[in-house]
């Protein structure tokens, strides 16, 4: 009986030091990729007003702000930010708000003398000009950002096993035909799924939402534990296809504090009209719709509002 124990005993140990090796090779795996897609950028202070004493600390589990650029890239090309999500995330009071901000919205462009539509920020600066111009726009410090080449992602859809939907009607695009109700959707099909616009009632407003259920669906699938028998692949495709300024000591934390304090994950839309200036589409956000994500925002992550609202000066006649 001693012996039978002992073999138990040795095998258990055996078995924990090949745990032990593969958490081992996970973390240095992650480390390695995260090393590979850090991507600091320089951030234009006279964009927004001084509305924190102090930067925010991760470490500390201050509430922060991430934007998330998806970047539709074709050969030749710098691409577009065809999805602009910005997420807040506030630890202490257990919220997650995601908020899109449609790709046609027409807003000045930092560090160009021209209002045009938000999405072409990065075509024409990259991603510094994007944070600049998306902080301008909501009048909220972004502290960090994620841009994904959207073609590359795919990938890691499949990688994952797919995404759960619930589409609200039926339509087809780009050769993929996407039924009512509930759908599970490789890469390629998430991709239309999130792409289309044109023949939905809502434009771009239905498109965000698909975009988001996509995400939230991402998110779950990656939380589950048999994501570690993909591990080696999946850093593989996010080596290739995404850059951030999130360092690899930040994402434990978020990992490890943020994510288990989240209770309640919140939407919001922004309310706006088409309108057609010198024959090209654009959406044009009135000024108190401005004002109202504005302070939405501010309250997640715990901002004061400021006293005197200097910001959102009407755009194009739009009050």
């Amino acid at each position: 009986m001693k012996r039978w124990l002992k073999i138990t005993l040795l095998v258990l140990a055996f078995a924990l030091l090949g745990l032990g090796g593969y958490a081992y090779y996970l973390y240095h795996s992650v480390k390695q990729v995260m090393e590979q897609t850090y991507e600091p950028i320089r951030k234009q202070p006279a964009n927004t007003p001084k509305l924190r004493l102090q930067e925010p600390s991760i470490a500390q589990k201050d509430p922060i702000s991430i934007l998330f650029l998806g970047i539709d890239q074709r050969r030749g090309d710098a691409g577009r930010s065809d999805t602009i999500m910005v997420l807040t995330i506030n630890p202490n009071t257990h919220q997650l708000l995601m908020f899109h901000i449609p790709r046609d919205t027409r807003t000045q462009i930092s560090g160009l003398e021209k209002e045009d539509k938000i999405n072409h920020a990065y075509a024409f600066g990259g991603v510094e000009m994007a944070v600049n111009t998306v902080e301008a726009f909501l009048q909220i410090p972004i502290d960090y950002y994620v841009k994904v080449n959207m073609n590359e992602f795919v990938k890691i859809i499949d990688e994952l096993g797919g995404v759960d939907v619930e589409n609200k009607f039926a339509f087809s695009y780009e050769g993929h035909s996407f039924a009512v109700g509930k759908l599970h959707l490789k890469g390629e099909e998430a991709l239309a799924y999130s792409r289309m616009r044109y023949d939905d009632p809502k434009g771009d407003l239905g498109r965000n939402e698909r975009q988001r259920q996509v995400i939230r669906s991402l998110m779950d699938k990656g939380s589950h534990p048999e994501v570690f028998t993909k591990a080696e692949a999946i850093f593989s495709h996010v080596q290739s296809s995404v850059k951030t300024n999130i360092t690899f000591e930040e994402l434990q934390q978020l990992a490890l504090d943020y994510r288990s304090s989240i209770q309640q994950v919140d939407v919001m839309e922004i309310k706006g009209e088409g309108v057609m200036i010198d024959n090209i589409y654009y959406y044009a956000v009135h000024t108190e719709e401005r004002k109202r994500i504005t302070q939405r925002l501010q309250e997640s992550l715990g901002i004061p509002s400021p006293q005197k609202d200097a910001a959102h000066p009407p755009h194009n006649g739009v009050e």
